[in-house]
């Protein structure tokens, strides 16, 4: 399973509210950079952006995380529509096949069994757990301060 010119993953959760528009957004392109925003506008934080390239065998992983979890086949049709709490999109470009989600911010696995479709809802649920640990792992090894 290799990796083509056809893979790419964004993933967006934010909303606006008292401290403005804050929100977590990262991407990985087709030619390997990953590109991760976040804006908190609490306490005067400042927005952190950091880009990095990652190696094909990362691609190759994330590929495989997206195809085991067959995200692919579903549909965001009786998700929660995006609120005033926030909206979350996840879009996939994997080969021929181009899917694009939004909902609403998921609080909980309870928000996710109550929805219309708990079983779909479950499904993006944890696909987005998977992919924000990998992000955060990857820009936390690449950017470390003190490395050990």
């Amino acid at each position: 399973m290799s990796v083509s010119a056809d893979f790419y993953i964004r993933y967006y959760v934010g909303h606006k509210g008292k401290f403005g528009h804050e929100f977590l957004e990262f991407e990985f392109r087709p030619d390997g950079k990953l590109r991760y925003a976040n804006n908190s506008n609490y306490k005067n934080d400042t927005m952190i952006k950091k880009e990095a390239y990652v190696h094909k065998a990362v691609l190759e992983e994330l590929r495989r995380v997206i195809d085991d979890s067959e995200i692919m086949q579903e549909d965001d049709n009786l998700w929660p529509p995006a609120d005033r709490v926030g909206r979350q999109e996840l879009e996939i470009v994997n080969g021929d096949e181009h899917i694009s989600f939004t909902t609403a911010k998921i609080g909980s696995l309870v928000d996710v069994n109550q929805s219309k479709d708990p079983e779909g809802l479950r499904t993006f649920y944890y696909l987005v757990q998977d992919l924000k640990c990998f992000v955060f792992s990857l820009i936390g090894l690449h950017f470390k301060i003190k490395p050990i």
